[in-house]
């Protein structure tokens, strides 16, 4: 008979490294393909095995706890790339919006929904920047460290679940309202001063006059704003991947 143990352990490796490549966005983009993402997680799982610690025998009931609990800390080392990615494109779709860009949507690559063009600009530069800091680096290593921290076996859900939650969520709204706050000001600076020429002298055609004014201001004024998209997105990285490991640990 064919003693399968040392599948099923390999098995419970590859379930946190395989949710982890399969949900960040620099791992498993929806456009990257299948064998691609299989073969990157089998290789994180070979390599990291040897030095991972594995439980005794388990029954059927341990093991779909076990598996589920690899599941929700793989989810959650996952949600550091997520977070920054989601801070630069609610930026950019706040930007986008205020400029009138939401009328023209194109495909987003790293999701394969329709968003606005200043949307995906701000998610690709976010993605560039985590690249360009090693970001990719530091989730293969705080993967490994997980394994030393989060041992696989049983575990219980701790109360520090749902605070860090509300901190991620809080993260991407301050984040991205902080990033898309110059052209929003700008710009209700600049439609509160049409309002008062408007009022000022009403023949005046606030519709010809307004919109092209509107978007050459914007555009300037993305123009230099983009520029703090790397440094805004390096802080958001760090502490993105704090709140993920405090996620994670919360499975402990």
């Amino acid at each position: 008979m064919i003693d399968l143990t040392p599948l099923v352990r390999f098995g419970l490796v590859l379930v946190r490294t395989g949710v982890l490549v399969a949900f960040t966005p620099i791992f498993g983009s929806l456009f990257a393909p299948s064998m691609v993402k299989i073969g990157l997680a089998v290789t994180l799982a070979v390599v990291l095995a040897p030095v991972v610690a594995l439980p005794g025998a388990l029954t059927v009931t341990s093991l779909a706890i076990v598996v589920t609990r690899e599941v929700a800390i793989g989810l959650a080392l996952a949600m550091s790339v997520s977070l920054v990615v989601a801070v630069a494109e609610l930026a950019g779709y706040l930007t986008g919006f205020q400029l009138g860009y939401s009328y023209a949507s194109i495909i987003d690559p790293q999701t394969g929904v329709q968003n606005n063009t200043i949307a995906t600009l701000y998610s690709s530069l976010a993605l560039y920047v985590f690249f360009a800091l090693d970001g990719h680096h530091v989730v293969i290593r705080a993967l490994a460290a997980s394994y030393r921290a989060l041992p696989i076996g049983l575990g219980h859900i701790g109360p520090s679940l749902v605070p860090t939650v509300t901190q991620m969520l809080g993260l991407i709204f301050t984040e991205g309202v902080r990033l898309a706050a110059p052209v929003i000001v700008v710009l209700l600076v600049l439609e509160l001063a049409i309002g008062l020429l408007t009022r000022a002298a009403p023949a005046l055609n606030i519709f010809i006059i307004g919109y092209p004014l509107q978007l050459f201001v914007g555009l300037l004024t993305l123009a230099a704003v983009v520029r703090i998209v790397p440094a805004v997105t390096a802080d958001a990285m760090q502490r993105a991947l704090e709140l993920a490991v405090r996620l994670a640990q919360a499975f402990r």
